[in-house]
């Protein structure tokens, strides 16, 4: 896709040998499938969008070497070769001995959670997404996110707003640090809109954390997207390889959590890879009850194949400059079009501010949930709120909504899926409807679980006054 900054086009380093049909229907089958649907896009039949940017979790398209890959898996119960490719290819880029597979990232997470945490801790991070989050609350502990004060500004062009905020992780620990058993640091930071955290953030943070013996844990869901902006923005990097990268970022970490249903390309996995001896055999033993022998994690072999190919194919850097450059064009091409942007452009989706593109859509009627449902109806569109309803929630003694700070929807673009054909009839169609976005109704909930309630809610439209 071509670079709208410099005007070089970058193109796609890969060929097409498969293809898929995309699914094409009108405005008002969309319109039904909405109401059916209760307005939640998450429960909307997947043969009904065109485009599918809900989430680029295990959602890409496999190479031809991940796919020969998995005609070699190993179905052992126990020990089979494909664990151990796993391993090593873990372990290449981690240099960590303990290596836990997992059948995806929260599980990992829910493992981590029971080995570590009691009641009334508190487990601190630059910005938790979701089920991090859910995870956490769900034992009974406290998620505090300490971004840095860049993040809170959508419009600021910083190279590093995924960065905590050193002062106040200092002064928190200062005064809690015997309520904190461990820190997540998630690269890039998803919910703080995919933006990198820089190698001197991770370094100062783990200085700190060290001082009150404090671990630090990375989730590294989209590590190589991360090292690529550490080699485009910090200077001292800029001629390490990534792999160099990779194993600087790791280098600093007590323990690492991942879903590999992302960087790695892979449809379906993680893993938890630990320093420390002892947690690992705890983990081990939590984890046979309900994933599986320790060397399956709950995955085939075949699945550990292609996650071990997919880690080698991710740290590609000419694959790397064309995802970021991609996710450019798109975000850019919003831009122009009037849509108010997180910036500088993120490296696995473009966020729109939902409250800056539409400054008079009140707040308690969720904006960038409203903004998702209308391009899903109008262009057959399908991206994720992060906004109010997954990040906020309701008082449980009170009975009132507690909206979150930002009003972000999300469009996650697949690797490896869609082609700037795509994305250029996706601008056009954006371009002419952007007029009519203001007059999108509002939503409310009118049903919603305890955790993760944006994945089950049920909403109603309600009439704004424009």
């Amino acid at each position: 896709m071509s670079s709208i900054r410099n005007n070089k086009p970058v193109f796609e380093p890969f060929k097409i040998k498969c293809v898929e049909p995309i699914p094409i229907t009108t405005i008002e089958e969309r319109q039904k499938v909405l109401s059916r649907s209760y307005y939640n896009l998450f429960q909307v039949p997947s043969n009904k969008v065109t485009f599918d940017f809900l989430t680029d979790s295990g959602t890409s398209a496999m190479s031809t070497k991940q796919w020969s890959a998995m005609m070699m898996g190993d179905e052992s119960y126990a020990g089979s070769d494909s664990f151990f490719r796993f391993e090593k290819a873990i372990q290449r880029i981690t240099d960590i001995e303990h290596i836990i597979p997992t059948h995806q990232g929260r599980s990992a997470e829910a493992l981590l959670c029971k080995a570590i945490l009691k009641k009334g801790m508190a487990v601190l991070g630059n910005t938790q997404f979701d089920t991090t989050r859910a995870n956490i609350e769900s034992s009974g502990c406290e998620s505090v996110d300490i971004p840095c004060a860049e993040a809170q500004n959508s419009q600021a062009e910083h190279p590093f707003k995924g960065n905590v905020d050193l002062p106040l992780l200092e002064k928190i620990l200062k005064d809690r640090h015997k309520q904190v058993p461990l820190f997540i640091m998630t690269v890039t930071n998803n919910a703080a809109g995919g933006q990198p955290v820089s190698l001197e953030n991770i370094v100062n943070t783990k200085k700190i954390l060290q001082k009150y013996n404090i671990p630090l844990f990375i989730d590294a869901a989209r590590f190589a997207e991360n090292a690529y902006f550490i080699k485009m923005r910090e200077p001292e990097y800029r001629t390490h390889s990534i792999l160099e990268i990779t194993k600087k970022i790791f280098s600093h970490a007590d323990g690492v959590l991942m879903s590999a249903k992302k960087d790695t390309f892979a449809n379906i996995g993680g893993f938890i890879a630990l320093r420390d001896n002892s947690l690992s055999d705890k983990i081990k033993t939590l984890m046979v009850v309900t994933e599986g022998f320790p060397t399956y994690g709950g995955l085939s072999g075949r699945d550990l194949d292609a996650i071990a190919v997919g880690i080698h194919e991710i740290i590609d850097e000419e694959y790397l400059k064309y995802r970021i450059r991609s996710i450019e064009y798109f975000g850019k091409g919003l831009e122009k079009i009037g849509f108010k942007i997180v910036k500088p452009l993120g490296g696995h989706a473009v966020y729109i501010d939902a409250l800056a593109s539409f400054p008079l859509f009140e707040k308690h009627f969720y904006p960038a949930h409203a903004l998702s449902i209308a391009l899903y109806e109008r262009i057959g569109i399908r991206g994720v709120e992060v906004g109010s309803v997954m990040l906020g929630r309701k008082n449980e003694q009170t009975g009132l909504e507690e909206y979150a700070d930002k009003e972000l929807l999300r469009l996650a673009v697949p690797r490896r899926v869609y082609t700037q054909s795509h994305i250029d009839f996706i601008l056009e169609e954006a371009n002419d409807i952007f007029c009519d976005l203001s007059k999108m109704p509002g939503y409310q909930i009118t049903y919603q679980a305890k955790y993760l309630r944006h994945f089950t809610a049920k909403f109603a439209p309600v009439s704004r006054r424009i």
